[in-house]
């Protein structure tokens, strides 16, 4: 008689022993004994038989949905990601977790979500696989919010865990992408793109599959996460469609039955080092200022310190080397082409940039990984030299001054000039600010403020694309600057500033900057400056006063009650 076949009501206790014990430490709490029998009778259902139980349970953590390209394809890549798992003698169980799409939302009311949607995936990891005792967990993700929603989730249960990145996206016709869109809506209210031309970008820039093209916060977290040693090697350097991530996703079963064997979790690879490696590679590729947000959230959950004050440290001795959008000219498909991101972390390895001793998910250090990796080709253009990098020092600046006390991050390439003084242009959200720059109320020599979309002002910190890309589009690019308590796309670029704390609902300094303020932006000083003295900066402050919330039920107010500021990676269990 087979095992699926055998008599229930010969079981017993050692029916269901674990063969190795110590690899199902959490699963045989639900399935082992008679006392489980109603347990297993409900996994039988969803497919186990009597031989599944004696295995270690993994959690498979999908973000597919319908609702954005980024992630469309991922209930294929889960199936692959069981199928490693199945044949490497583990138990694979899917579930689903939510994503949400930054790009279709942006510069609306449903952006507020978008920041949120991060805890509330790590919420639903943690709950699903702690409540079903999965023994360890891997997660795919696919867009912004949903990567270190993963990291977050499965650094919390702190169980052998690895993650994958759905992949990028093929680029659009004429090299176009999501960004190309958003600045021909731009060059359309300058009269310098025409309604055919807006239609013609609209219709062919997302060709298929994948997270956005450029070097923006999905491909950044995607780098950092690879960098950090959360998922295997070249997994952040894959297009989305491919057999090299088909690959991938069947190499996690073995990969994590291997740190099962190893008891290695989250805490052993997510160290303080780790996440200095993970830094520096965002550094050099020109990675989004999303990143400060979210290795700030994910070093918290890990029980790692991390300040703001790390990126600077970390920033004064690594280069900008990475040519890629959105500031750059390469897409991460034409870097995927010459080696994606392995070659760069061995060149900064080999100068001893990069802790090469860090634990990793394929149970090898980052220096055992880097051993055999080949450099870039000669004459390949993306990934500049030491010697001539683009910039000698990083891109994210983190700033302070009597507009930040607590600090803000400005991403500044060195393209942009290092120092910027104009007139203040105010607006209380980002729509209106939106119809400043398209209607030509903001002009050159004006520094946008835009405020009340921070964590708790939005609340849910929006992303300024919309705005950012309108002045890119409509040629305002080098003689406008724009600074907010809110965040920025990856996409975006320009002399911008963001991350402003406190907030202008905390009665931060930018709640009382009026029309016609001088401010001053020096990259090179990192201080961002309201020119007023302190007197008149206090006056104002104590006649401001806090205007009521937006939202006062449903997940966006629960959100601004708990959240903590951006400068400590706006998560929601800081205080509690």
């Amino acid at each position: 008689m087979s095992d699926n076949t055998k008599d229930n009501n010969s079981v017993n206790n050692s029916d269901y022993a674990a063969s190795d014990a110590s690899s199902r430490k959490y699963s045989s709490q639900v399935v082992d004994g008679v006392e489980h029998a109603p347990s297993r009778a409900m996994l039988r259902a969803v497919g186990f038989g009597d031989a599944d139980f004696k295995k270690p349970q993994i959690g498979i953590a999908s973000t597919w949905s319908m609702v954005t390209p980024c992630n469309m394809h991922i209930n294929k890549l889960a199936e692959e990601v069981n199928r490693g798992v199945d044949a490497a003698n583990g138990k694979g169980v899917i579930y689903g977790t939510i994503t949400v799409s930054d790009g279709i939302s942006m510069g609306t009311e449903g952006m507020k979500y978008s920041l949120v949607s991060r805890e509330v995936i790590a919420d639903s990891i943690e709950a699903v696989s702690g409540c079903m005792g999965h023994d360890a967990i891997i997660a795919i993700g696919g867009c912004d919010k949903n990567m270190p929603g993963c990291l977050m989730g499965m650094a919390r249960l702190n169980r052998p865990s690895l993650f994958i990145y759905g992949g990028t996206i093929q680029p659009g016709k004429n090299h176009t992408d999501i960004i190309s869109v958003f600045e021909a809506v731009g060059g359309h209210a300058n009269g310098r793109v025409s309604d055919i031309e807006l239609k013609n970008i609209e219709e062919t820039a997302i060709p298929g599959a994948g997270s956005c093209g450029g070097m923006y916060t999905a491909n950044t977290m995607a780098s950092a996460i690879e960098a950090l040693g959360m998922s295997l090697p070249n997994s952040s350097a894959q297009d989305a469609i491919s057999n090299e991530k088909i690959d991938d996703c069947l190499r996690a079963g073995e990969a994590i039955m291997n740190l099962l064997r190893h008891d290695i979790k989250p805490s052993d690879i997510m160290t303080r080092k780790a996440f200095e490696n993970s830094i520096k590679v965002v550094i050099a590729l020109g990675g989004s200022t999303n990143a400060v947000l979210h290795l700030l959230a994910m070093a918290h959950t890990v029980g790692v310190e991390l300040t703001l004050d790390d990126f600077t440290r970390l920033g004064a001795n690594t280069p900008l080397l990475a040519d890629l959008r959105p500031s750059g000219r390469f897409l991460m498909s034409e870097l995927i082409k010459i080696g994606g991101i392995q070659p760069l972390m061995k060149m900064m390895l080999d100068r001893g940039m990069l802790h090469g001793d860090c634990m990793t998910v394929t149970g090898k250090t980052l220096a055992e990984n880097l051993k055999e990796v080949q450099p870039y080709p000669v004459g390949q253009e993306i990934i500049q030299s030491f010697d001539k990098p683009i910039k000698k020092d990083s891109h994210l600046v983190i700033l302070r001054g009597n507009l930040a006390p607590q600090g803000a991050v400005a991403k500044l390439t060195g393209k942009e000039g290092l120092e910027f003084t104009g007139t203040a242009r105010v607006f209380n959200s980002e729509e209106e600010s939106l119809r400043g720059i398209l209607d030509g109320t903001v002009v050159a020599g004006d520094v946008l403020v835009i405020r009340y979309e921070g964590p708790k002002g939005a609340p849910g910190m929006r992303e300024m694309l919309s705005p950012t890309s309108a002045i890119m589009g409509k040629g305002l690019g080098k003689t406008v600057a724009l600074i907010t308590d809110g965040r920025f796309s990856g996409g975006s670029h320009g002399f911008v500033v963001g991350h402003i704390t406190p907030e202008a609902i905390e009665g931060g300094p930018i709640a009382i900057v009026q029309n016609g303020d001088k401010i001053t932006i020096d990259a090179q000083t990192h201080e961002v400056k309201l020119q007023l003295s302190d007197a008149d900066i206090k006056a104002r402050l104590a006649a401001w006063k806090k205007p009521a919330p937006r939202y006062t039920k449903g997940v966006l107010a629960k959100y601004a009650k708990t959240v903590s500021s951006a400068s400590e990676g706006a998560v929601t269990d800081k205080y509690l």
